[in-house]
């Protein structure tokens, strides 16, 4: 299992101001975006770069520049929208593609309604990007979908709070894929919520509470 929980006092404060209750969507916006850059900084550590020399004001020295077109952001709709700001000040030369999962509030299960996904995947390094992993299978069903285009570089999910359950889940069905998240909870309640969780992330970031 390759799961990394991101450490860090400065998510801890976000993580904090997310789960409050009586933090307003504008201030849980903020909040969230913090989040992204700090856990997404962890994942992409191993982001494709190249070597490139720039003049100084003094003096002409040797840098970094990202490769071109290696990594594919994938948000599932909608709260997965939140993280992609964050993301892509990181990584501004990334692809974008949705994918849009509804869960069903009696099974559980996901139900597509929306995919547009950039393609071909070909030596790409895809990042599904989901606030919450909850009972795993919005995260199981990207990543199938995932994998019916092959040939890709790798594939992980970034997340901001994890239920064991869904680390379970995720980790027995695609055991190569890798997690970083910013906290692992302490479990799902019975209409799988993650506790003590922060609610539903995409009700709270577009205010339709």
């Amino acid at each position: 299992m390759s799961l990394t929980i991101v450490q860090h006092p400065l998510l801890a404060v976000a993580l904090t101001e997310l789960r409050n209750h009586q933090t307003p969507p504008v201030l849980f916006r903020r909040a969230l975006h913090r989040a992204g850059l700090l856990i997404g900084a962890e994942s992409l550590k191993e982001v494709q770069v190249e070597p490139m020399t720039v003049e100084t004001p003094l003096t002409s020295t040797k840098g970094m520049a990202l490769a071109d077109g290696h990594v594919v952001l994938l948000p599932i709709l909608r709260a997965g929208l939140g993280f992609v700001e964050a993301l892509l000040e990181l990584v501004p030369n990334a692809g974008v593609g949705h994918i849009g999962l509804k869960r069903d509030h009696v099974t559980l299960e996901p139900k597509q309604y929306y995919e547009n996904i950039p393609t071909p995947l070909t030596g790409k390094n895809i990042f599904i990007v989901d606030p919450m992993l909850a009972t795993g299978h919005s995260a199981c069903a990207a990543i199938e979908r995932i994998k019916e285009q092959k040939d890709f570089q790798s594939l992980s999910l970034i997340t901001l709070l994890a239920a064991p359950e869904g680390v379970r889940e995720l980790t027995s069905r695609h055991p190569e894929v890798r997690i970083f998240t910013g906290s692992l909870d302490e479990k799902l309640n019975e209409k799988g919520y993650i506790v003590p969780g922060l609610g539903d992330a995409g009700d709270r970031f577009f205010g339709t509470l």
